[in-house]
């Protein structure tokens, strides 16, 4: 077995003026974060210079983006970098603590040194990342026409600080694609062929949070999700600490084409995927680890085992309901592109299916989902 791993230090704390003044932000520090955000977490005495993602390129992180906030950051020396945002602030963040001069796409390449140079925070915004404490972090390049993962230990947080009250203002839509991202992460986690009883934990306590949750705004309405956002926030973190130690499959490796090529956000390409490859893991083999995962669903949604994937279905349509991929701009050439795409250059995910997928299968999975 693997050994499991749970790297950063872990804080909570009610503000993000209490985090200042706990961990003494200085002159030395850079902050990356967003101008939506910027108001809840910048006092005008705060010394910290701050850089902000947006203004760099919009959208999910890409190269271009990256190199972009590279050239500014290091206009100045800084010692500690601090992410206050979503999955595209933290994976650059992660990026900005590292040494060497290079561009990004070197680091995601092997052609330079990955080594850590400076002290990282991260502050999660969003509910579904999970990335505060993983050692994974994402990147679009452009002229590959897809994401790619840099898994290294370098890139770890050293604190991964959580702060529910930075979460009140998140729009619905971000609040559905990043907390079903976090379910994905849980459930991929709990079938992935480096499971264990510890990433179990974790992941069987996020999938029950999250889908509570659930429960409530689709009886309550969406509005109610704004007393929850201390649990999804948790849950999410969970979620990650399970699928940073056996990483995700299929589900993000079949959507990270959908993202690269046509700009769908990550949990919502992600959404897409999602039951349609469960069931075809069920196909394939119905004993395993995919009954355990059925009782555990059936459970928190209150149905039968036979009841499980229905139920499901329809729940999570209640809170992000799914599209086809042609929607989207998907073209039903993409289907075989995106299939051999995956198998290029997402191994890395692939591995930890549940079960193999043979080419004939993704193609058959996209062309359900077309």
């Amino acid at each position: 077995m693997v050994p499991f791993r749970l790297v950063p230090r872990i804080a909570l704390h009610s503000s993000f003026a209490e985090f200042i003044k706990e961990f003494q932000l200085n002159g030395e520090d850079l902050i990356v974060t967003n101008e939506f955000i910027q108001t809840g977490v910048k006092p005008a005495d705060l010394a910290a210079r701050v850089v902000f993602q947006e203004r760099f390129g919009t959208g999910e992180p890409s190269n271009v983006m990256m190199d972009s906030i590279f050239q500014e950051a290091r206009r100045q020396p800084y010692k500690r970098v601090i992410a206050v945002g979503g999955g595209t602030v933290i994976d650059v963040a992660k990026l900005l603590a590292l040494g060497g001069n290079g561009s990004t796409v070197d680091y995601f390449e092997g052609r330079i040194p990955v080594e850590k140079a400076r002290e990282l925070i991260i502050i999660p915004t969003t509910c579904g990342t999970g990335s505060e404490v993983t050692n994974i972090a994402i990147m679009e390049i452009k002229e590959q026409k897809t994401k790619k993962g840099l898994a290294t230990d370098a890139i770890f947080a050293d604190y991964a600080v959580l702060i529910p009250e930075l979460l009140a203002s998140l729009p619905y839509q971000v609040f559905a694609t990043s907390s079903i991202d976090a379910l994905i992460h849980a459930t991929e986690s709990f079938v992935a062929p480096g499971s264990n009883p510890l990433t179990e934990l974790y992941a069987i306590q996020a999938i029950a949070m999250i889908l509570q949750g659930y429960k409530t705004i689709a009886a309550e309405g969406k509005d109610s999700r704004r007393e929850l956002m201390g649990d999804f926030l948790l849950a999410s973190t969970y979620a990650g600490i399970a699928f940073g130690n056996t990483g995700v499959g299929a589900v993000h490796a079949l959507s990270y084409p959908l993202g690269g090529v046509y700009h769908v956000p990550h949990g919502e390409a992600n959404q897409q995927m999602f039951t349609t490859i469960f069931r075809a893991y069920k196909e394939i083999k119905a004993q395993g680890k995919i009954e355990a995962l059925e009782e555990i669903l059936a459970h928190n949604l209150g149905v039968s085992v036979n009841e499980v994937w229905p139920a499901f279905d329809s729940l999570l349509e209640a809170i992000l309901p799914r599209k086809p991929l042609k929607a989207y701009g998907m073209k039903e050439e993409d289907i075989v592109l995106f299939t051999d795409s995956v198998i290029k250059n997402q191994q890395r995910l692939l591995k930890n299916n549940y079960v193999s997928l043979s080419r004939e299968q993704m193609i058959a999975i996209y062309t359900e989902l077309y």
